[in-house]
């Protein structure tokens, strides 16, 4: 990986040896040939290390090496001698240096001292990172630093120590679980279990089996009983995704399951009381659901206790550098994020929000062939997609009709991914539930996923 070296030496040859070793080995190279050119050098450009020559006339090594240490104190430092005696090298290793060299060395014997510092300061780096992640509530995964999630998790701090329904709102990939789970590990009850179950991948019958449980014969293939996840969840908490997709009838039973935390399983007749914890999330609007009697107001009151929202990626790009950094230590910590690629990152729209962050990262990482991840390494949309928050719609003065170019512009997403509605969706910026509700709002529900019908 390419670091920036300053080299420090009065003598000019010496600086033109090791600059020539360093610069082969693939680094950028700079010099200073006194300690105050050094600082000022290092205030200036900020280099990954140094290699400071113990004997200057003037302000000496070890001087120099001290007030390094006193303005840059994660900086790593060689020391470079002539003279070298083990009084030099105990100051020295005293005052922060993280290695000692003497003159003459061999070119193996330094890259090997360079090598051994970067990576050093690396790990310092890395260690750093994680131990902010613990104290900032990161370790379950939750990342930024933005006044959206600080405000955020300041909730999730009060509303863990409550007994009370949470219900969290945001769009597909925005880290809903990750909050669920920040709550129950923030609560009485983490050292209970915490069981989840996505609504929105079971059928009705298979969902009710799940959420409840059943008993041997209830339908045909129940060879045996089995407790469902409420009961799993027993003295722990049980996280409902995807709530404003389950069906009426599921709505009537959740409700009064809710109502005394008592219910049957499938087939039986024994009551079951158990003491849970309910968190629900949701990418829907359950308010318009309410009103087109597809969502029970009753069960949203009792689920609707503490809303959380939780914003897309793209109301907070200040959190795209930290949340890169957060998955690229977590992939491979050895890769880094060129300049470009980040600004690349943070232009885009993020239709998938942290989700689809974290799996662009992934692939970079797999793909890319040096420890540096460029603009190259990042997959054709992000490049096209650093254009999609350019609005180049002009009100004509006359007006429009709001509905129909929502119309025209589905209606383009849809021909543009030949009927694919999640595509078409993340064209439009939102969730897939949200272009199929728009599709039956505006009577286009015949065009299907393979194209229209």
């Amino acid at each position: 990986m390419t670091s920036s070296i300053l080299v420090v030496d009065d003598e000019k040859n010496m600086r033109f040896v090791v600059g020539r070793a360093l610069k082969g080995a693939g680094h950028e190279v700079h010099e200073a040939s006194s300690g105050m050119a050094a600082l000022a050098a290092i205030d200036e450009s900020a280099p990954d290390m140094v290699l400071l020559d113990q004997r200057m006339p003037g302000m000496d090594g070890l001087s120099t090496l001290k007030e390094i240490k006193n303005r840059q104190p994660e900086m790593p430092v060689v020391m470079l001698t002539a003279h070298g005696n083990v009084g030099d090298a105990v100051a020295a290793m005293k005052a922060g240096a993280s290695d000692y060299l003497t003159k003459p060395f061999d070119v193996d014997e330094l890259k090997l001292a360079v090598d051994k510092a970067l990576k050093l300061k690396r790990l310092e780096r890395q260690v750093d990172f994680l131990r902010g992640e613990l104290e900032r509530g990161h370790a379950s995964g939750i990342v930024g630093e933005s006044k959206q999630m600080h405000k955020i998790m300041a909730t999730v701090k009060q509303v863990a120590a409550s007994n009370a329904t949470v219900m969290i709102y945001g769009e597909s990939g925005t880290g809903k679980e990750l909050i669920a789970k920040a709550i129950h590990e923030g609560s009485p009850r983490a050292g209970g279990t915490f069981i989840e179950l996505s609504c929105a991948a079971l059928p009705e019958t298979l969902l009710e089996s799940e959420l409840f449980g059943y008993e041997k014969g209830a339908f045909t293939g129940a060879n045996g009983s089995k407790p469902g996840r409420f009961e799993l969840a027993d003295g722990g908490s049980l996280f409902l995704d995807e709530i404003g997709d389950i069906s009426p009838a599921v709505q009537v039973k959740l409700l009064r399951v809710l109502e005394n935390m008592t219910f049957e399983r499938l087939g039986g007749s024994k009551s079951i009381s158990v003491d849970v914890r309910l968190i629900c999330a949701t990418n829907r609007d359950l308010n318009q659901m309410i009103r087109e009697d597809r969502f029970r107001e009753d069960l949203y009151y009792r689920l609707n206790v503490i809303p959380i929202t939780m914003p897309p990626l793209r109301d907070r790009r200040s959190d795209i550098g930290m949340l890169a950094t957060h998955f690229l230590n977590k992939f491979l910590p050895r890769k880094e994020l060129s300049a470009g690629a980040l600004r690349l990152l943070e232009n885009y729209r993020w239709p998938g929000n942290v989700r689809e962050l974290q799996n662009t990262l992934e692939r970079a990482v797999i793909l890319s062939a040096g420890l540096m991840i460029g603009p190259e390494d990042l997959p054709a949309e992000i490049h096209s997609g650093n254009n999609q928050d350019r609005t180049d719609f002009t009100l004509p003065a006359e007006g429009v009709m709001l509905e129909n170019v929502e119309k025209e512009l589905i209606g383009q997403a849809l021909n543009r991914t030949a009927g694919n509605k999640t595509r078409a969706a993340a064209l439009l910026g939102i969730s897939r539930h949200t272009l199929l509700y728009r599709l039956e709002k505006y009577g286009l529900d015949h065009v299907t996923d393979e194209g229209p019908r």
